[in-house]
């Protein structure tokens, strides 16, 4: 059942890269999910917003938080398109994410396990658990897809 339920959002997260690359940003999308309910969805924005905090993750946490009046996301699950960075995952564990599932590793700035493990560090007050490789094929596609296109 769970697998399932990961498939189903990390397929919404997919749209919304999908809409992200459409914009000309990096197609990364996210989903917050608490209940089986979208609380919030974005895809990459740094580009078009001139932020360089803009990342998918980071505007679903904003406007999450926005719509249920609480910067504390507790019983929360993040599906993102691609494996955090540092600044992504430092926010889902002040937010109290309790889960975050994502789809590509990021070999260059990966915050989840492949260049770094900011989630395993035990001194951290908050733990989060981490799913990874769901969909990661087609996570990974859309992304080489798309750097290929502007090479």
């Amino acid at each position: 059942m769970q697998i399932q339920l990961d498939h189903h959002f990390m397929q919404e997260a997919l749209d919304q890269a999908k809409l992200g690359a459409l914009a000309g940003e990096v197609p990364v999308g996210a989903v917050l999910v608490r209940d089986g309910v979208v609380i919030a969805k974005a895809f990459n924005q740094p580009i078009g917003n001139h932020d360089p905090s803009a990342h998918a993750e980071m505007l679903v946490l904003r406007s999450a938080a926005q719509a249920i009046s609480n910067y504390r996301l507790p019983g929360t699950t993040l599906y993102v398109t691609l494996e955090p960075c540092v600044m992504c995952a430092g926010a889902m564990l002040h937010a109290r994410v309790d889960r975050v599932v994502y789809g590509a590793a990021d070999p260059k700035t990966g915050a989840a396990g492949s260049v770094l493990d900011i989630f395993s560090s035990k001194q951290i007050n908050h733990q989060t658990q981490v799913e990874h490789g769901i969909m990661g094929e087609q996570c990974g596609q859309i992304l080489r897809e798309f750097f290929k296109e502007r090479r």
